[in-house]
Formats: C-alpha cells, structure tokens, sequence
C-alpha cells in the first residue's frame, strides 16, 4: 500500500526535479509553478491512493465494501463526461449531414433544457463554494476544482445537444441516453456512500460537508430525471413523411430504447398474434429501403466502374498486340462494396464490440469458481451475487450489441437484393438481341430469384470472416492462460477436423451441383408436360412421361441419399468436435504433470471457452462455401450487365420522309451474317407499304430495323413521330383486357369505344366473363390466337401513334375478321388513312387497295412499287400472285378493273418463321427475338364463355392460422410412423451420454478436492472418452436414419403429386396458371428434399440440447425448479407471439415474391413491345413498386427475427443468473464440480432456446410445403385411364361410324353448356368438315370424342361402344387430332413421333417421306435423333406441323381429327398437309374443324355449328343452294356469287 509518506516522497522528488531542469524564475512565477504543481502533484497522489485502496480491505475484504472518495470523485464524475466530449464531434458532424427537420419546442423539451441549465447551476454552485473555501483558507485538493468545472461544462453541452437535435429533427437521443444513464450508473456509488458516511455521522450526530451533500443528492436526482425524460419521444418534426403516409414504420418515430430492444415491433406481434395478418396491415418500407433510393445508388456507382473501363487508354492496343494485360474490366463487386460499404461497416463495429464481449463471462466464471472452489468461510457474499448480476449484464449488453449488428447485416442484405433486381430489370429492358439470346427468359429470372438471393444471405455473415479467426484466436489464448501448453494437443484435433470437413464439404459442393442439373432437367421436362398437357390427353401418353420424370427424380434421391450420407458425417465431426478437443487436451493436461490438477474452475472455464469456438469452427466453412457461391453469381450478374445495349440512336427521329432507310445494312448480332442487305425505302407521310414475299425473305428482321432492334451494319434509319407497333406473336400482359389496350394512356370513353369497334373486339366483350374489365391469365391464355392480335392491334390504334409498324397481324384470325379489320383500320378507308402505315401481310387480297408493295427475297428488296406497276413488270410478284390466287380466278387486268371491294379470298396465310435449322441462315434469324420461350397455347375458342367468376385466374391465396397437426402428422406418415419413433428415441439417447459425458468429468473435478486425483486419470479418462465417442457414433447414426426417412417421405410426396396431376383433368390446367403448378413441383419439393430435413434435424437437435439443460441444472441445483415455470411461461408466450407473426408474414413473403418474376419474364418477352412504345420508365417503376412491396413483407420478417432474439435471449440471460444466484446461495451443500456444471450448461441455454423458437417457426413455415403439395395430390381426377371389364376389342374401331345422341356438354361446373342436345350420326370413311363462327362450339365438338370434356347429358357411341364406359387411355389410343398448334417436346425427333417405341425405323421413314419431312432429316447429321428443342424451337413452324402430321400417319387410326392450322402454315405446307390426308387416310372417319372453307369444299358432309346447336348438316352443294349460315360463309370468303 502507498502510504502518505510516499506519497511525500513522490512530491518532493518532482519538486526538485523542476528545479533542476529549469531556469532560474522570477519569483512570482516560480510560487505559481510551485502552486500548480503542488495542485497535480496532490491529484496524483489522489490517484494512486486509489489505485492502491483498490486491494484495501475496505474495498474488498468487508462486508459493507465501498470506493474511496478521491476515486468517486475523479474517475467515476469524470467517465461520462469524457464520453460526451468523445462523441460530440462526431455526433455533431453527424447531425450536420442528416437533417430530418425541425421539431416544435414541446413541454417534454423545455424540461429536459432546463433541468440541464439546473444540473450546470448545481455543479457550479459546487465549484464557487471551492473557491470560496479557498478564501477563507480551507485548502481543497484540485479534484474539487476541476470535477465541478468539468462536470458543469459537460451539462451545458449536453443542453446545447438537446436544442440542437430539436433543431435537426432527432426524436430520441441515443447519445443523450447513454450519456444519462451512464452519469446515473456512475453517481450510485457515491450515492450509497453517502447515505453510509451519513448513517455514520449520525452516530456522531454531524454531517460534516453539508453543502456538497445537498448539492450531490439535487445533481442525482437531475440525472434521474433527465434519464426518464430521455425515454420519452418527442414529436415528428414538420413536414415529415410520417404525417402523411398512412400506414408508416414505427421504427422511425421509435425512441432510443424502443429501437435497441426493438419494442416498437411489438404492436405488429400482438396484431399477428391475434389476427392473422394480410398485406393492409404491413407498414410502409422505410424511404431509404426502398428501391427508389437503393438502385440508383448501385447503378451510380456501376455507371463509374464502366465509364472507367472504357477510359482506360492501353485497351486498343492490347487487343492489337494480343498481349496479356488486358484492359481493367468494370468490377460490380467494387460498385456493390462502395454503395453499400459504409452501412455494412456500422454493422462490423457492433460485431467486433460482441465479440470482445463474448469473453468476459468465461473469465467471470473463473473468478466466481476461484470464490467457490476456495470455499473459504471469509469470502464475502457480495463478490458472488456481483459476479452473477455482472455475468448477467454483459450477457444482456452482448444481446443487444449483436441483435444490431444482425440488423445491420440484415438489411444491408435486403438493400443489396433491392438494387441488384432494380439494376437487372433495367438492363433487361435494353439489352441486344445477341444477349438475349445467349441467356435465356429461365436464366435471366434466375439471375434475379438466386443470384440476387445468394447476396442477400452471404451479407449475414459476411462478418463471420474475419470475426470467426478473431474469436478462435481469442478462445485460444484465454485457454493457453488456463491450461497452458497442453491446449496445443487441442488446437491439434481442431487443425486435423479441418481437412476432414473440408473434404466433406467439397463433396458435397459437387452432390450439389450434381443434384441441381437433375433437378433443373426435372423442373424442364414437368414445364413442358404442363404446357403441353392437352396433347399428352390427347394422344394418351401420360405414361411414357411420367416414366421418364421419376427416372430423373430416382437419380436426384441416389444423389440426395449420397449428400445425406455426407451430412451425417459432418454433423457427427461438428458434434464431437469440442468433445474430442476437451478430451485430448484434459487428457494431455493430467498426463504431463503428476502436479496438474484438473478442477472445477479450469474443467468448466475450459468447456465454456470450447463451446465457444464450436460456433467460429463451424461456420467458417460455411461462409467460405457461402463466398464460393457467391463469388459465381457475382460473375454471372457481372457479365449480364456488361452485355451490349441497343443503341438508342440508331434510328434517327429527325426527318421530313415519315420512314427512311438508306443503303441499310442489318444482321441480328455484330459477330452474324447480315439478313438484310442494300435496304433502300421511303414511304411517305399517310401512306400504306405493304411488305411481302416468301417465309424468312426477312420481313419481320425489316420491322425490327426500323424500331432499332437489330444491329445496324451499315446505313441509315429515320422515323419520324411516335411508333406503334403489333408484333407477330401478339404480346398480351397479364393484366385486364383494358390495361392490355390501354397501356399506360389515360382512359378515354368514346375513343376506347370506337377501338374496339374496328378492332372487331365488341361482340368478344360481351361473351368475356367480365367484359373488358376481364383478368387475362399469363400470356394471353384465356384468348383465342385471333384476339390476342385483335387486342394486340387495339393497343396500337389506342396509342394514337404517328407510325404504324404492323407484323403481319391479320393471319391469325378468320378471313371475314381480317376483312373487317382491314377496311375499319388499316385500309385506305380505315381510321388510320392520315397516319404512315408499314403491313407486313401474307393476305393477297387486300394488296389492290395499299399504295405501295414491296417484295422482298432472301433479304434483299426485289421489286417496288404499286399492284399495277409490279403486275406490269411481270416480275416474280406477278408470278407468285399466278400461281397461288384461286383457281377459277378471272383474268388478271379484269381483277384489277373491277371494284375493289370483291375480295380475293385470303388464301395466303402468314408463317411465322421461327428459329429453324434448315442450314438456311436468312430462315434461321427472321424472328428470332421472339422465339425467346414462347409457348403457345392451344386454347379452344369456346372458353370465352360467360362463367360467374370474375376472374378466370383465382389469386394464390397464401394460407392463414396455424399449419394443422394433420400436416404434420402426414409427413410423420411418409416417413413411416415407427421410424418416427426410433429417430426421437436416438436423439434420447445422444443426449443422455453427453450428459453423463459432462457429469463424469464433474465428478472428476471433485477428486481435486479430495485429493484423489493421482489414482483415478486413467479410468476417468477412459470412461469420458467411451461416453464421448458413444455420443458421437449415436450422432451419426440418428442424424442418418432421419435422413433416410426423410428422403423416403420426399419420394412418396412427389410420386403423389406427379400421379395426380398426370390424371387432372384439362379444366384444371385452363383456370391454374402453369407456374402455380410448376411451383409446387421445383419450390416445394425442394423445400421437402433439403430445406425441411435439415430444419427437423435442428429442431430436434436444439430441443434435446435445451430438456437436457434444463435436466442437469434442475438436478444439480433443485431449487432452480422454482424460476422455471415462470421462465416457461413467459417463453411460450414470446413464443406463440413470435411464431403467428413470422409465419404469416413468411407466407406473405413468399406471396409477394412470384409477381416480381412473372413481372420480369414477361418484360422480357415483351420488350421490344415495350420499347416500341416508350415505356420503358413505366415498367421499372411497376417492377420497383413490386420488389417494394416483397420487402415490405421481409423485412418485418427480420425484424421478428431480432425482435424474438432479445426476448428469447432474455430469458436464456435470466437462467444464467438463477443458475448462479443459487449456486452462491447454496454454496454450503454444493461441491463445486456440480455447480460449474450447471453453470456452463445455462451458459449455453440461451443459443439453443433461441435456436428452438426459431427452428420451430422454420418448421411451421417448412411444413406448409407440404400442405400445398398435398393439396395438388389430392385434386379431383378425371376417369380411370382403363377399365378392365370394360376393355373395347384390340381392333375396335373397325368401321369409324360415330353418333352423337342428345349430347350436351359443359366446360366446368356451374357454367353453361357449350353443346346443346346433339344428334347426328357419321358412317365410317365419311370426310365431315365442321364450321361456325368463333364460340360456335367448334374445338369442343372434338374435344367431347377424346372426353377432354365429359358429358353433362347424352352419349357418343363409335363402333357401338359407348365411349363414356371405356377407359380413357383404351378410347384415346384409338383416336388420332392433328391439333390447330403443334407442340414438340424437348428430346430425340423419334421420340416425339412415337414415344412408347411401338413402331420400327423403317415406318418411322415412311411417315416422314409421306409428310414430306423425308429430305431435311435425311440431311440432319442425327437423323431420326435430332434432338428437338424445348417446343420444337429449332424448327419452323411449318415442320413442326409437318412433325404432327407424321404422328398422326404413324398411329393410323379408324378416326382423324384435324383441327386445321390456320395461322402457322404458307400456301406449299397448306396444300402437302391436304393431299397427304386425302391419300393417306382415305378410308378413316375424317373431321375437320375449318377456317379456311376452300379446303372443306370438297368433303362428304359439312356440319354447321352455331351457337352450340346443329344449325345445317348437308353436303357442300346443297348447303351452298340452301343459301343458309353456309352460303355467307362462303360469299365472304369468296367462293359463292
């Protein structure tokens, strides 16, 4: 101790040292320097004084222990304030930048200012009292000068932050509060001091400072209150979003202690508790989430990185010279860091703070056993319930500081996800058609669903990278203190598990890869079932697919079943990993030195310190797999958005000529030939161009030049005015007839009226359910082909454009609309006649009426000019025009004489030249922007009949209340009830040896205090490692026997759901859009497969984890059984709270999330549409408003997460501090082993705790997948594919003879019947050609024959067999329907023309020589085994029907449907499909649905259908003298007088 003496001592030797090293002084100055010195030298004897009462009995070794007052004084008056002085500056400059606004003076802000001007009054009335003392002569050490001039200056600053954070808009102070609160931790102790100085004078009857003693008590109580007043909030400031947003965050306006504790979500939690929640109730995304604010900060900083790679100077050159250093490429990881960096950061500091803090309970523990193992009678009580109350505190700070720095993490995530979909959507938008092509629609949504979502993971534990190796440097050294050397042995185990797990992990990586492709194969093919789900019906070949779905699915479960292997291994190694470290390095220790002794503090500080390098240990793997990952994303957005951009000058808008093209050059990719060569056209202002010539002479590629969406090789391009454009596949969003039509313009009533009307849309209107306001499901699926374009044209009409670019759009309906169109609309009559009008049209007969035609051939512009000047030149015009107008047609200069209102009958129909792979280069890129993915939809054109729903498509409903036990009980089902029961019994058992592990090494301890310790080390050694071991090995074996059960669970689930929806009937597939159902098979298998095993094994593992905790510390302390009811309670209820919330807004979430994608590829598909119209903006800002409102979900959802982490916690930090206060209580009758033992388990208690609440929300939310696969296994099937006793004869149908008795039939329950009360009767061999208007019941007719559609009265007998009593498969093997639109599955040709392997080679050739497919196979290097791609993309449309035509010829059945292909097939196609049907099929029963009559002209019978009744049913010569429904038909489509 440093007595007064020395402190003596120490004054007199700095006083001569002053008077050595200076000057000789004035002595004036030399009394002030001897007075200041003196003054500091007094404060430092002050100091060390304290300093050495530190170890003073009266600190320490007393009951009534208590700080000297020099120390009070000083370091405890002075911590606050140099907090405060610490922090201004930044706080200041902080405030600086982050104005929020100005908040009114309020009642709240006046006391908090004037009990600040009061505090600096009470401190410097303390510091005049000083100077007063002075003067009187009672010398006061400098402490009491420089405290109160501190203290006094430090409440004026804090009064000046009060009214400056007032000024700035700041509703609650953070950094006031600490401030407060620390001032208030700190005056407690002179408090309690005082109170004893006083109750000691009081037996001398005097205070003797009693000025100082007012003033202290008047400064506490000031403190206090301040501390109170600093919970409260003030108001928002003026003008803030908070007042006018009507639903906003709490979190904005939350105070200071509401935002830590995250209190302010706490009336989301009750609302979802007791309601369940829907998106009304969400609260608005903060202003800084959103996207408007996060992607133009991304995209700022990618716009630097490209503008800085395109600067750098040395890249033309290195790409001459060819060398290695190549220019610097545009970084996006370097973008993402510096928009996102900083925020992050925050987030950093707050994880290195825990980290640091994650220590101190080890360290504390080791004082406490110190106190308890001594068991000394001396030691006061005090020092343990302290040590409690202190383990309790950092262990709630440690809560609070991590929970933010998770919230950091977590919405830096979210943030990250926001702009990089933000900064893809955008890109989409402009990219080239090259780009486009070399990522497809799937891989683009990928980019945004997984890539994007890898981010957003990786940000929440990014942390882990460099905390991880801090931690496990930490532990260890804490441990080397403990130990000493033999925790090398340790380190040892860990460094070998290293590459053990490593290896796991890469194989793993590899299953995984393996495991997505089989995957990514399955999800394909079960998308190309589902789009072609009809023609599968139809031609009975459910089987051949499902086979070839479960062979798949049978290859991903071997690869899953492999994984599982793995993963039980790994969890074995990371089970056993602290375990077999504390054993080798406890073993090391007792083994090395016959002194070392193993006890309760080193044993328990020791494990405690494992445990906490088993959670860095195991997940440093993991975020380095994670980085992997991520890295590979990184590189795939990377080269996404470093893909060319359309150049938006290409065209020029400044022009007189309304179009121009000038010496044009264009080909579709810079490194393609080109498609169009010597381009030269003018068409003037008002004028129509008709542009014509044979499939994939680049018609198409000639529109898309002149919107700007080919490269321009050569030339110039000029548009003068606005652009309209109608591709030739209509693009039709997903969104009400209206809003398709509309497009962004205002609604206006008259024009809209008269759009229809000449789009010949009204009659459409009145038969749709909802009329215009109708839902149109994804990609136009409830319209037939011909109102898609209709609707397609009305938007360009509507646009009121000042150029009208039009692809071919009348192909695709009935000669008398395209008629109707063309004279309302398009023609020199129509309502477009002022505006400039480009028509790419295979209809021959509207070329008389349009001013100037243009031929095209191979690319290049053969002839120009009018009908009459082309006909005069007798080019290849008017020898084309030859050969294919009508037979009978009269001679050429008579035609043009005559009126143009006689139509020439439009023979000529369009073919859209898509993608095919004839060799022919021209062909192969005409429209190769459009043939992205596609599909087409055969739908009938009855489905616009009325229905009572409103919509067709029924919104996903996301479920609501709690998953029901039935579900669960189903999956426990699918795995196998008993296997159930043996998994819970392993994990029993798991838990119970490594408790018997831990109370072995107890009773271990406990040899050290009697001294046994020398006799024992080998048994106790050796039966603590036969119990480790035992837990290991029963580790792997339940982890893998759960596994097992649940892959088998996967198995049965998909097998049913594949089964079910194999046997839906079509009226499913036509009301569910196809993603819903695709959904199920790729994200909810997935779930089962890999997301639910692994949340069970954690749920299990958490829940044994926390029974054996709470187990051991009951049984080792009993009186603990007391706190754990409550502490029961109070978990439930957090519990149920948290687990309602989360699981609803996870469902909401994922809701929400499929918008943004269907959004996206639709954009996609569209784009080019979308461009057109310039309304580019529009869609971003829909897409942002989408992602925006998919995190509004989210991120309550990691709110929840932290919010139930600091209650849950909480509790956890609540038994730490029961386990110790009782240990301290009962520290006579407990031995020490005991005690450490439930110590370090309650230690741990907290993790786990947490982990359970949140295992059991994954599981409720994990679980739901389940239901929802379910619920599509469990969905009404169609009638049993065959029927044993009723089986038709293997030859039936011998003659065709069909009958229709009294048949009626409906579309789906509660809608009207589509065929009313049928009769007619077909003789076998009859050709019967069908026709009627649109919705006459045409497609449906065909559809009852193959009962797509049963019955709703009547019956259909062939062959007199009822076709109802018959299996479907038996009924429909026998029928053969060449269907309107034909639909190829992605595999070998041969396979698409006879899956089941019925027929030989050499009838396969045959089949193709009579459709004349023979030559272009024969030259395919594959030959029949060329593979077709996804929808037969790679071949023309015409072949592809071509491909239906040999299915047909191959199968050769009694009975042909043909639902004639109007819109896919050119004049040569049109007339080899007839001839090949007219020999091929010459004896069967023939029917036909016609568009076209000239082809039906020639039939046995023609049926007439009108409104779903037998109108006229007559060969065609009569019908034609009955000059009935038929003979107007056919005057239109000029083939009567």
């Amino acid at each position: 101790m440093v007595s007064s003496i020395d402190a003596g001592n120490y004054l007199i030797q700095d006083t001569t040292l002053w008077r050595t090293r200076s000057k000789p002084l004035p002595n004036a100055e030399w009394s002030l320097i001897q007075d200041t010195t003196l003054y500091v030298l007094q404060l430092k004897c002050c100091l060390l004084s304290c300093a050495s009462l530190q170890v003073a009995n009266q600190t320490f070794h007393t009951d009534r222990p208590d700080l000297p007052e020099c120390f009070q004084l000083s370091v405890l008056s002075w911590l606050p304030c140099i907090y405060l002085w610490a922090v201004c500056p930044i706080y200041l400059f902080y405030l600086k930048k982050n104005n929020r606004g100005y908040i009114m003076m309020s009642v709240l802000n006046r006391f908090k200012t004037i009990f600040g001007l009061f505090l600096w009054i009470v401190c410097w009335t303390e510091l005049f009292y000083t100077f007063h003392e002075l003067r009187h002569g009672h010398n006061q050490p400098p402490i009491y000068f420089i405290t109160p001039l501190v203290l006094g200056m430090t409440m004026l600053l804090a009064t000046f932050l009060i009214q400056f954070e007032r000024l700035r808009g700041v509703q609650s102070s953070g950094v006031l509060f600490i401030f407060w609160f620390l001032s208030v931790l700190c005056a407690i102790v002179p408090f309690r001091s005082k109170i004893l100085q006083a109750s000691n004078c009081k037996e001398k009857r005097k205070v003797t400072d009693k000025l100082r003693f007012s003033t202290f008590y008047f400064y506490f109580t000031l403190v206090v209150f301040e501390l109170i007043l600093c919970c409260f909030n003030e108001k928002p400031p003026l003008f803030s979003n908070v007042i006018t947003d009507p639903n906003p965050c709490p979190e904005t306006t939350a105070g200071f202690l509401s935002t830590i504790t995250f209190w302010w979500f706490t009336s989301m939690a009750i609302k979802g508790y007791k309601v369940s929640l829907e998106a009304k109730d969400l609260w608005s995304l903060n202003e800084r989430d959103s996207s408007k604010v996060m992607v133009p900060n991304l995209l700022r900083e990618w716009d630097k990185e490209l503008a800085q790679a395109q600067s750098s100077p040395e890249e033309v050159e290195v790409l001459l010279s060819n060398q290695t250093a190549a220019p610097r490429k545009p970084s996006f990881l370097r973008a993402l860091v510096k928009a996102f960096g900083p925020y992050f950061l925050i987030g950093s500091g707050f994880k290195l703070l825990q980290d640091i803090i994650t220590f101190v309970n080890p360290q504390l523990l080791r004082y406490k056993k110190l106190t308890l193992h001594v068991n000394t009678k001396g030691v006061p009580d005090w020092w343990g319930y302290s040590l409690s109350f202190l383990m309790f505190f950092t262990a709630f700070l440690q809560t609070l500081i991590l929970h933010r720095h998770f919230q950091y993490c977590f919405v830096t995530g979210m943030n990250v996800r926001t702009a990089i979909i933000g900064a893809l959507y955008r890109k989409a938008l402009v990219i080239t058609n090259a780009a486009k092509r070399s990522s497809t629609v799937g891989e683009i949504v990928n980019l945004m669903s997984v890539d994007a979502q890898r981010f957003m993971d990786l940000t929440t534990f990014l942390n882990m990278l460099w905390s991880a190796p801090l931690q496990i440097m930490l532990a260890l050294y804490f441990l080397w203190q403990n130990l000493g050397p033999s925790v090398l042995a340790g380190v040892a185990v860990m460094i070998m598990l290293i590459p053990f797990n490593a290896v796991i992990a890469m194989k793993t990586r590899a299953y995984q890869v393996e495991q997505m492709q089989y995957k990514d194969a399955r999800i394909k093919l079960m998308n190309e079932i589902l789009n072609g789900i009809k023609v599968l019906k139809l031609y009975a070949w459910e089987n051949s697919f499902k086979e070839k779905v479960l062979a798949i699915r049978q290859k991903e479960l071997n690869v899953l079943r492999k994984a599982a292997y793995l993963g039980a291994l790994s969890t074995m190694a990371w089970t056993s990993a602290p375990f077999l470290v504390a054993l080798t390095t406890f073993a090391v220790y007792v083994t090395i030195d016959e002194n070392n002794v193993l006890d309760a503090e080193k044993a328990f500080v020791s494990l405690s310190l494992f445990n906490i390098l088993r959670f860095p240990l195991n997940m440093l793997p993991q975020v380095i797999s994670s980085i992997v990952q991520a890295s590979v994303s990184l590189k795939r957005i990377q080269h996404f958005l470093c893909h060319d951009e359309l150049d938006p000058d290409s065209v020029d808008r400044k022009n007189t000529f309304s179009v121009t093209v000038i010496n044009g050059k264009f080909s579709w990719a810079k490194e393609d030939p080109p498609v169009l060569h010597n381009i030269n056209l003018m068409v003037r202002q008002g004028s129509l161009l008709a542009v014509v010539g044979h499939v994939g002479c680049g018609k198409s590629s000639l529109i898309s030049a002149l919107l700007g969406e080919t490269e321009k090789l050569e030339g110039e391009v000029s548009i003068r005015g606005s652009v309209a454009y109608v591709p030739q596949q209509a693009w039709i969003q997903n969104a009400t007839l209206r809003d398709n039509i509309l497009f962004g313009k205002p609604y206006n009533e008259q024009k809209y009226r008269c759009v229809l009307e000449a789009c010949a849309l009204t009659p459409d209107l009145e038969v749709l359910p909802g009329g215009d306001m109708t839902e149109i499901g994804e990609k136009g699926i409830n319209l037939s082909g011909g109102q898609r374009q209709r609707v397609s044209l009305a938007r360009a009409l509507y646009s009121d454009a000042e150029v009208y670019l039009l692809d071919d759009p009348l192909s695709a309906v009935d000669a008398h609309v395209s008629k109707h169109i063309f004279d309302n609309l398009i023609g020199p009559e129509g309502i477009l006649k002022g505006k400039t009008r480009v028509l790419v049209t295979h209809g021959i007969s509207f070329l008389p009426q349009v001013d100037n035609i243009m031929v095209m051939v191979e690319g290049r512009v053969s002839e120009m000019g009018s009908y009459q000047e082309l006909l005069n030149q007798n080019g290849s015009f008017a020898e084309f025009l030859r050969n294919y107008a009508l037979e009978d047609i009269v001679e050429e200069d008579e035609v043009i004489g005559e009126a143009m209102n006689e139509v020439i009958p439009s023979r000529f129909h369009r073919q859209i030249s898509i993608i095919s792979s004839d060799g022919d280069n021209t062909r192969c890129r005409s429209v190769r922007k459009h043939g992205c993915s596609q599909k087409k939809y055969s739908e009938p054109q009855e489905k616009k009949k009325p229905q009572e729903i409103e919509k067709l498509i029924q919104t996903e409903t996301a479920e609501t209340g709690r998953v029901k036990t039935k579900v669960y009980l189903e999956y426990v089902k699918a795995v196998g009830p008993l296997l159930s029961v043996l998994i819970c019994f392993l994990y029993g058992c798991q838990s119970a040896t490594a408790i018997g592990a831990n109370i072995w090494l107890s009773q271990w301890t406990n040899d050290a205090s009697r001294n046994e310790t020398k006799e024992n080390v080998n048994m106790r050694v050796g039966v603590y490692a036969a119990l480790g071991i035992a837990q290991g090995i029963l580790v792997m074996i339940s982890s893998f026997t759960l596994a097992m059960g649940n892959i088998g669970a996967a198995r049965k689930l998909h097998y049913s759901l594949l089964t079910n929806k194999l046997h839906t009937p079509q009226s499913f597939f036509d009301t569910t859009p196809i993603g819903r159902v695709i959904n199920r098979f790729s994200k909810d298998i997935y779930v089962i497969d890999e997301a639910l095993p692994a949340t069970v094994l954690m749920f299990l593992g958490t829940f044994f984890v926390s029974l054996s905790t709470l187990i051991v510390i009951v049984s080792s302390t009993p009186i603990f059984a007391v706190v754990v009811f409550p502490l029961a309670l109070i978990y439930i209820f957090v519990q149920r709270f948290y687990v309602a919330t989360s699981r609803q807004l996870k469902r909401l979430e994922s809701v929400s999330r499929s918008p943004i994608y269907s959004h996206f590829s639709e954009t996609i598909t569209g784009s080019s549409v979308i461009r057109a119209y310039g309304r580019n903006s529009a869609f971003v800002l829909m897409s942002d408003m989408k992602v925006d409102e998919n995190q509004k979900s989210y991120y309550p959802g990691i709110v929840s997460n932290r919010w139930l982490g600091v209650r849950i916690e909480f509790i956890g930090n609540c038994i730490v501090l029961f386990a110790a206060l009782f240990a301290v209580i009962g520290k006579e009758n407990l031995n020490p082993g005991l005690v450490g033992l439930s110590v370090s388990y309650a230690l741990q208690v907290t993790m786990s705790l947490n982990w359970m609440v949140r295992m059991t929300s994954d599981l409720e939310s994990n679980i739901v997948a389940v239901e929802r696969v379910k619920e599509y296994s469990e969905t009404k099937t169609e009638a049993p594919w065959e029927v044993e006793d009723k089986k038709p004869p293997p030859e039936w149908p011998m003659e065709g003879n069909v009958q229709f008795q009294d048949y009626s039939v409906r579309y789906r329950e509660g809608l009207d019947l589509v065929l009313k009360k049928l009769n007619l009767s077909v003789q076998g061999g009859e050709k019967i050609g069908i026709v009627g208007r649109t919705g006459a019941g045409k497609s449906s007719m065909t559809l009852c024959l193959f009962r797509l559609l049963e019955a709703a009265a009547g019956e259909i007998t062939i062959d007199r067999v009822k076709i109802a009593e018959i299996g479907l498969h038996d009924l429909r093997s026998k029928l053969t329907i060449i269907p309107q639109e034909p639909v190829l599955f992605s595999g070998t040709l041969r396979m698409n023309l006879d899956p089941f392997d019925q027929c030989s080679d050499e009838d396969v050739w045959k089949a193709l020589e009579h459709c004349h497919l023979h030559k272009f196979v024969s030259n395919q290097p594959a030959k029949l085994d060329l593979e077709c791609a996804e929808g037969g993309e790679n071949l023309s449309v015409g072949q592809r029907q071509l491909v239906c035509l040999a299915r047909a010829l191959l199968r050769k059945t009694k009975i042909l449907v043909l639902d004639e292909a109007t819109a896919a097939i050119d004049l040569e196609t049109d007339n080899l499909i007839q001839s090949t049907i007219r020999t091929q099929f010459e004896e069967c029963t023939v029917f036909t649905i016609a568009h076209r009559l000239n082809t039906v002209m020639d039939y046995t019978r023609i049926l007439v259908l009108d409104k779903g009744q037998v109108a006229e049913f007559d060969t065609p010569t009569n019908l034609i003298s009955q000059r009935g429904i038929f003979y107007s038909m056919a005057k239109d489509a000029g083939l009567a007088q």
